[in-house]
């Protein structure tokens, strides 16, 4: 089986869909049935990304997939060719840019709301990363449930627990600068529990800033940087307005930490007991849910231990081969 997958995000972003490629691609580059053909255009910036979405995934990667004699063609995001040349697989992570638009830039809304659900229901078969994004394609986009797989993410090696951790008495929170990761809530809800924030995440949109009063803001780290953070955190706090999955939730369950997330997104889903969870809309929720997660600290770690072993990549990358035999 002669599959192409598209890594134009590679040059897009460090967060879920560049992880999720690092994880997949060379599990599916070792696999004797697949014949992996890795297909992208362009490198980082938003000029570049506005190219890409108008020129690439129209007229581009529909030629490139056509030269290159595909069975099948995987999307790892929602950006996909309208008229497939080949079976067409999508991941979609979430459909937050459907949900929330205003807090995404003027292009990026314009070009979603007219392209995203077209390029979905053009695909053969669709992968949802949870239960949750699964029930928000039926609802937001209309794709029919059955041709919707759901094949969670895992916690990459490097969160397997370790000795090595941070110095220091914090709280931490991971994730891109953006609104949806409401960093001024729990900021505020930090300061209100006496307790010492640190962020780790890249700079991204909205006019998101973080830093001062009790915030130390650490821009990008390595994964083991990463790892030794979570380790020595007193908690790892996640209240996302909205997310598909929640990658950090699991990570730092990998390290022993205890965990603080939100109710009613796919955090909830994948934490699945094994966290506190708050209204991430009340910083006193938040700041309370602090308190009880530092102070539950052994009991979290133990079932967030035994709740991240149940994700593997390895799993991942057999079930995603499933989805390509199945439309190939």
């Amino acid at each position: 089986m002669r599959a192409g997958i598209d890594v134009s995000a590679l040059a897009l972003t460090r967060a879920g869909t560049a992880r999720y490629l690092q994880e997949l691609l060379p599990r599916l580059h070792r696999h004797p049935d697949v014949e992996l053909v890795q297909l992208g255009f362009g490198g980082p910036g938003r000029a570049t990304a506005a190219v890409r979405d108008a020129f690439w995934y129209p007229l581009g990667l529909p030629r490139r997939a056509c030269g290159a004699r595909l069975d099948l063609l995987h999307c790892p995001t929602f950006r996909a060719p309208l008229r497939p040349p080949v079976p067409l697989v999508v991941t979609v992570f979430d459909l937050a840019i459907l949900r929330f638009p205003h807090v995404f830039n003027r292009w990026t809304r314009t070009y979603s709301r007219v392209f995203v659900p077209r390029a979905v229901r053009a695909a053969s078969a669709v992968i949802a990363i949870s239960e949750f994004t699964k029930r928000e394609l039926v609802e937001l986009v209309g794709v029919p449930g059955e041709r919707i797989r759901v094949i969670p993410l895992a916690a990459g090696q490097a969160f397997a627990q370790g000795s090595q951790a941070a110095e220091g008495e914090y709280v931490l929170a991971v994730g891109t600068l953006e609104p949806r990761k409401n960093l001024a809530r729990l900021a505020e809800a930090a300061r209100r529990a006496g307790l010492e924030l640190r962020v780790v995440g890249a700079r991204g949109w909205g006019g998101v800033e973080t830093g001062g009063d009790g915030v130390r803001w650490l821009g990008h780290v390595s994964d083991p940087a990463l790892a030794s953070l979570y380790r020595g955190a007193l908690c790892v706090a996640y209240p996302s307005l909205y997310e598909g999955f929640g990658l950090p939730v699991l990570e730092a369950m990998a390290c022993g930490a205890p965990v603080v997330t939100s109710r009613g997104s796919a955090t909830e889903e994948i934490a699945a007991g094994a966290a506190v969870l708050v209204d991430p809309s009340d910083p006193d929720s938040i700041a309370a849910g602090l308190e009880e997660a530092i102070g539950r600290r052994d009991e979290l770690a133990r079932l967030g231990l035994e709740r991240a072993s149940r994700f593997s990549w390895d799993r991942v990358a057999e079930q995603t081969l499933d989805v390509y035999r199945e439309v190939a």
